[in-house]
């Protein structure tokens, strides 16, 4: 098997800023699962780079897949390699380096260090949101994100995109950019429930509701693209129609940005209070507790590239009730419930049903679920690896 190189640098950094993984975080992970027998690891670092040796490497991976480990002093000292050694020009020449998080894209020194070094990217998209839907997203992102389409396109050996509604997002790209894409392949993302934590026997084991009684869970990153403000607006109404009846609602995720409307609600609105339960960072051993109990998972999302939590909460059981976004039907077909995500009277209704005891909405969902089959790492590998082998 050749050797492949997979660039660690913002795994790395989420980890020595004590970052909880996102779902690009753990798509990283499993890539340098699946590689990391036969990969090394490389940090890039502004205009800094080191190649790890293949100890590092293998320490490295490791310790990025099992969060309990020590990492921070590790990573100083690659740091501090990376600066020192930079100016070695490391010999890759023909391997294949995996970016699996779009970091670096943006900075003009990294295609610098890609051809310098002879290495042949792959690199793993995982949405062109900022190009479609700017509006969601933080000031300057627009440009920023297509300075990184451009230098994927520009460097790239070959391109693995997480679904085929991403891959035509970035085929337009391509045309209005007048760039030819290089070999891509469509590989849907699998659970990012971690391995070994099967659902299978996590289902067998009598654990305790989090929660009494019935509730919601949404599980995202705060900020505009999620609509979390309409869900806070849906509850304030349940509230007033069923009092003490009306179920919960748990936000699991950290804060992002642009969300001051939706911290102003949680943090200030009464009648929300004990009702609204926010989870700003959450185990993955807590998060499936909480998808196992909940009624169903709620998805409202104005514009997404994949979408991780939908796969977690179908594998593990959990009905969701998601914005009718082709991406979702691409990864769930007909299994949930789909409302509009500016349609709040749809979703009101969706949710009240859901939180009767014999709703027929979730029990319908509940049939359709058990055709549902979830897409596997060793399928999205299988995928890579044959793209991986027409290109060597």
């Amino acid at each position: 098997m050749t050797p492949v190189l997979i660039d660690i640098s913002r795994l790395l950094y989420r980890r020595l800023t004590g970052a909880h993984p996102t779902g690009i975080d753990r798509v990283g992970i499993e890539y340098a699962r699946h590689y990391g027998i036969r990969a090394r690891a490389v940090l890039c670092w502004g205009p800094f780079s080191a190649l790890l040796s293949q100890a590092e490497s293998r320490r490295a991976f490791h310790a990025l897949a099992h969060p309990e480990m020590p990492l921070k002093w590790f990573a100083f000292c690659m740091i501090a390699k990376a600066c020192v050694t930079y100016w070695i020009p490391f010999n890759v020449r023909g391997q294949f380096l995996f970016n699996t998080s779009h970091t670096g894209l943006e900075n003009r020194h990294y295609a610098w260090l890609m051809r310098r070094q002879g290495a042949r990217p792959i690199i793993v998209i995982h949405d062109l949101i900022p190009l479609e839907h700017p509006e969601y997203c933080r000031a300057g992102e627009y440009e920023r994100h297509r300075t990184r389409m451009n230098c994927a396109l520009n460097i790239a050996h070959g391109i693995v995109v997480n679904s085929a509604h991403t891959l035509r997002a970035l085929e337009d790209f391509g045309q209005r950019e007048k760039q030819t894409l290089p070999p891509t392949v469509a590989a849907l993302l699998a659970t990012a429930l971690p391995e070994e934590n099967p659902v299978v026997d996590i289902a067998a084991r009598p654990d305790v509701r989090p929660i009494e009684g019935a509730y919601f869970v949404i599980v995202s990153t705060i900020e505009p693209r999620k609509n979390h403000w309409m869900l806070l607006q849906i509850w304030r109404r349940l509230i007033e129609k069923m009092g003490t009846d009306v179920p919960k609602l748990v936000v699991i995720g950290k804060r992002g940005w642009e969300c001051e409307n939706v911290v102003d609600l949680l943090e200030r609105c009464i009648p929300l209070k004990g009702i609204v339960i926010e989870k700003k960072s959450c185990s993955d051993a807590e998060l499936i507790t909480y998808m196992r109990h909940a009624q169903a998972l709620l998805f409202p999302s104005f514009a997404e590239g994949f979408g991780l939590p939908l796969c977690e909460a179908l594998t593990t059981g959990l009905p969701v009730i998601a914005s009718n976004l082709e991406v979702f039907r691409e990864i769930a077909e007909d299994v949930p419930d789909y409302a509009e995500p500016l349609d709040g009277k749809r979703w009101e209704e969706l949710i009240t049903d859901y939180a009767k005891p014999d709703s027929a909405a979730r029990a319908a969902q509940l049939v359709r679920m058990q055709a549902f089959t979830q897409t596997t790492w060793a399928q999205h590998f299988t995928k890579v690896d044959a793209m991986l082998e027409k290109l060597a």
